[in-house]
């Protein structure tokens, strides 16, 4: 087991097996250094773990723990490209989407469930550039999705 996964399981998650796509794309993609996730969904155990909008059936609480669901999940997805999870030396991109409600302002709070997810699981290496953004629907009518771009050792 890696040091990444040994992080993870600390915080008491194991790094699931990768979300099968919905739809016409692999998981994720190497190319050079640089290893590039799809857009994760709260998949757990091959169903979402929630739907709706955040502001309104669901809350940004609950959306927070979705998009650390997301992380995991895209954490997978490298580890299916890469196997050993310490070939990451950098997180260096997260794109955070929230299914928002009207009027709903707290994307950047929600989109923190990933990004702390993956600062506890890679340390420094964790510290990324990010955005997040407020949409009106997801894939599914999921509330949320992430994906993540890292950089491993050749």
């Amino acid at each position: 087991m890696s040091a990444v996964e040994d992080r993870l399981a600390g915080l008491g998650h194991t790094v699931p097996q990768v979300a099968a796509p919905v739809a016409a794309y692999v998981p994720a993609v190497r190319t050079g250094q640089y290893v590039y996730t799809s857009g994760q969904l709260p998949m757990v155990a091959g169903a979402l773990a929630a739907t709706g909008k955040v502001g309104a059936q669901v809350t940004p609480e609950q959306a927070k723990e979705l998009a650390a669901t997301c992380a995991l999940n895209a954490i997978a997805a490298v580890k299916s490209i890469v196997g050993d999870l310490d070939k990451v030396v950098r997180v260096v991109k997260v794109v955070g989407f929230v299914a928002s409600e009207p009027g709903f302002t707290g994307q950047p709070g929600v989109v923190n469930g990933a990004s702390e997810l993956l600062g506890a699981a890679f340390g420094d290496a964790g510290v990324h550039a990010r955005s997040a953004v407020g949409v009106a629907v997801l894939p599914l009518d999921s509330p949320v999705e992430v994906e993540i771009m890292v950089e491993v050792a050749s």
